[in-house]
């Protein structure tokens, strides 16, 4: 057993200090953290707990947004009357993720950082090559077997996917991450490997999730999460989209669309191309089936994951069509 220091942080500014120390990792949820100590990929000098620290864990929903502090459960957040009603597939992501347990332990903060389940990053006995877990050594992936990894945002270093489903959703509708004295994007909160695959955040030293905030919108308000999967429940996606759509007075011509893929790439992918095909569109099968393919615009697949150059698209026009006929 590798030893670690523990440390109870007294204040948000307590564990911002203590969170800048080299080998300082945060402790709220443990869902993410304790699984990466097991099989060795994180091992912390310094465990700062943060479970207690009050009006963390708060969510607010009015007609401006919604803002939910970074220590709110999954569950509680699923199951959030207003969210259910003014953002669905926030709701949808959330109950569609991991088993119940998980969920009613897990923090919306610690789901942000959660890193990669590629099992070449997760067995380092095995696998010692990795970008990620070691920088430098290789990815040993590509050339692998690749049926759960990106095509989407990839490089030569690395074509690990991002696994959690509540991001997508997040990305699509321009949600903010609160990290104190600054707010970022959540869509530039993660970042695509390049030749630096071990920073899969943008997050500094010393600084801490407080809280994630969304947008009011239509097209939050009408909007799903569908994932696809090879089985109904605790699995990843093979391919995932969060879509909303706000429809013109007529009802049939789309005034906005929102469009995030997961499953797929190496972060949450928003998908421009097609929200940019389909606005001002009337909402026609065929048409968004053409639009669809922008989704995958630029994939590169790595033998077994080819199938998802297929799937993504079709996930995205049927997340489409089905909002299209609750109009």
């Amino acid at each position: 057993m590798r030893d670690f220091s523990y440390l109870r942080a007294s204040s948000v500014d307590a564990a911002r200090q203590a969170s800048a120390l080299p080998g300082a990792m945060l402790l709220a949820g443990g869902t993410t953290l304790i699984d990466l100590a097991k099989c060795g990929v994180a091992e912390p000098d310094t465990i700062v707990d943060i479970t207690h620290l009050k009006g963390l864990d708060a969510i607010t929903v009015d007609d401006q947004g919604a803002t939910i502090g970074a220590l709110a459960k999954m569950s509680s957040i699923a199951d959030h009357a207003d969210i259910k009603s003014r953002f669905p597939a926030v709701s949808e992501a959330l109950w569609q993720a991991a088993s119940a347990q998980i969920r009613n332990m897990a923090t919306i903060g610690g789901n942000l950082m959660q890193r990669t389940r590629c099992p070449y990053f997760r067995d380092g006995e095995n696998f010692p090559a990795c970008n990620k877990r070691t920088p430098g050594s290789g990815c040993s992936a590509i050339g692998g077997v690749t049926r759960g990894h990106a095509v989407l945002g990839t490089s030569e270093t690395c074509i690990a996917t991002y696994p959690g489903d509540l991001a997508v959703a997040l990305v699509a509708f321009d949600a903010l991450v609160h990290l104190g004295d600054r707010q970022v994007a959540v869509d530039d909160f993660f970042l695509p490997p390049g030749a630096t695959p071990e920073r899969e955040h943008a997050i500094q030293p010393g600084e801490v999730i407080t809280a994630i905030s969304i947008p009011a919108s239509a097209a939050a308000r009408r909007s799903t999460y569908l994932k696809v999967r090879d089985r109904q429940s605790y699995e990843f996606a093979a391919a995932s989209a969060a879509v909303g759509i706000e429809f013109e007075a007529d009802g049939r011509t789309i005034r906005d669309l929102r469009v995030a893929l997961g499953g797929v790439a190496t972060k949450p992918w928003r998908a421009r191309g097609v929200e940019a095909a389909l606005r001002g569109k009337v909402l026609e099968a065929d048409t968004v089936r053409r639009a669809s393919l922008l989704a995958v615009e630029g994939a590169i697949d790595h033998g077994a994951n080819h199938y998802k150059i297929e799937l993504a698209p079709r996930v995205v026009a049927r997340a489409i069509l089905e909002l299209g006929e609750t109009a």
